[in-house]
């Protein structure tokens, strides 16, 4: 038995997506399993390696990878390009694949879904890892409007939960909209993302990266991630709160990554002659443990129309240092109730400014509050999501006969 992984982003990119299936591919290798990953080649800036190349095989801790060459526009027409090239050579690519053998498809795309009624008539067993609920989330955020397209869009989604044999979801409200839409409860399991807590760990806020980018005597709150228009429309509302901490030299907003919105994030930022905000690039990977302990509250902004579609790994991340988490979002939010169930962060709506800033001053001034809602996120983090928990649990599933 082999154990396929379809996703389109694996490291070196940036991103939550790349680590997890790199964590989870080399999890299976050490148990044994032979393991392949078929995903992209890289786009910028780590293509480098891989000009003028169609596809590359290569070799990671035990696991075989096969990268295939799409295209690297984010326009949303280039991305739904990009989806199907990739799907394309997936396709392709089945023709090595045997009965008995196990494939775990990361949608999005959905359009993962005609690899998977391939697989099955190789006699392959297909499991699915929804980590967005699609078209759900285009159809909230306004991407996908015309009726017969959305009509399509859901036709697709029912049929490619038809073909798996499982499908993993990463919370139970997950659960509860695929439920709603027929999926049987049969085939639903819920695991969540997990994270690395021996990798990420709590560091002191005084650490070298800390020192290197001149944060440590700064009352810091960072976001740590890309910037994307969802997470967009959230930070700008930041930028408005940062305008009644201007006088106070001590607060530091932090923004750390890159975007397709990050150009008018910055430009907002200097329409309000914000001098606390700090805008910086990704940060090596190997640095995130002492980058997010640089600071004091770490904010998970969600855009209100998406938040009970969308758990960003970002937050386990986030718990994972030991900081007070600060949820953007509404109060029914998946993210909401975890925050809740933890004690380790609080929430608020970012469209009330008043009480955003509010919560923003009472974090700065309980030093104890901030160490302990910290304290319970990690020890929370370790109990239900860290990888020695979850890991397994993904494995009972890919290899359940």
């Amino acid at each position: 038995m082999k154990i396929w992984i379809f996703t389109m982003y694996y490291l070196p990119e940036f991103g939550s997506a790349p680590i997890l299936m790199d964590e989870l591919a080399t999890y299976l290798a050490d148990q044994g399993y032979s393991t392949e990953i078929i995903t992209t080649i890289p786009r910028p800036p780590h293509h480098l390696k891989y000009r003028f190349k169609l596809w590359q095989k290569e070799t990671k801790d035990s696991v075989t990878i096969r990268r295939y060459r799409t295209n690297f526009t984010r326009h949303h027409l280039g991305r739904l390009l990009a989806w199907s090239i990739y799907t394309f050579w997936s396709r392709w690519v089945l023709r090595r694949v045997k009965k008995g053998d196990v494939l775990l498809l990361r949608l999005p795309p959905l359009l993962l879904g005609l690899i998977a009624k391939k697989a099955k008539r190789k006699g392959a067993r297909v499991v699915l890892s929804v980590q967005d609920i699609h078209p759900d989330l285009s159809i909230e955020s306004g991407l996908l409007r015309n009726k017969k397209l959305i009509q399509a869009a859901q036709k697709m989604e029912r049929w490619i939960y038809a073909q798996a044999d499982k499908i993993v979801v990463i919370s139970q409200g997950f659960l509860d909209n695929l439920a709603r839409k027929g999926v049987s409860s049969e085939k639903l399991v819920v695991i969540p993302n997990w994270v690395n807590t021996e990798f990420l760990k709590p560091f002191p806020k005084v650490n070298k990266i800390a020192q290197k980018l001149n944060l440590v005597n700064k009352f810091v709150l960072m976001y740590s991630g890309t910037i994307t228009l969802s997470s967009y429309l959230t930070l700008e509302k930041i930028l408005e709160v940062a305008v009644n901490f201007r006088e106070d030299p001590e607060i530091l907003f932090v923004i750390v990554g890159e975007g397709l919105k990050k150009p008018d994030l910055v430009r907002k930022a200097a329409n309000l002659h914000l001098q606390n905000v700090l805008f910086l690039p990704f940060q090596p990977y190997k640095s995130l443990p002492q980058l997010l302990s640089a600071s004091d509250v770490l904010l998970v902004p969600l855009d209100q129309e998406k938040s009970e579609l969308s758990v960003p790994s970002k937050l386990y991340n986030y718990m994972a240092v030991g900081r007070p988490i600060l949820g953007l979002t509404e109060s029914q939010s998946e993210v909401a109730q975890i925050l809740r169930h933890s004690e380790g962060g609080l929430t608020v709506l970012p469209e009330e400014q008043a009480e955003l800033g509010r919560v923003i001053s009472a974090l700065r001034t309980s030093p104890a509050l901030c160490r302990e809602l910290g304290q319970k996120a990690r020890l929370f983090v370790e109990k239900y999501y860290s990888h020695e928990v979850v890991l397994p649990q993904y494995e009972a599933v890919l290899v359940k006969n």
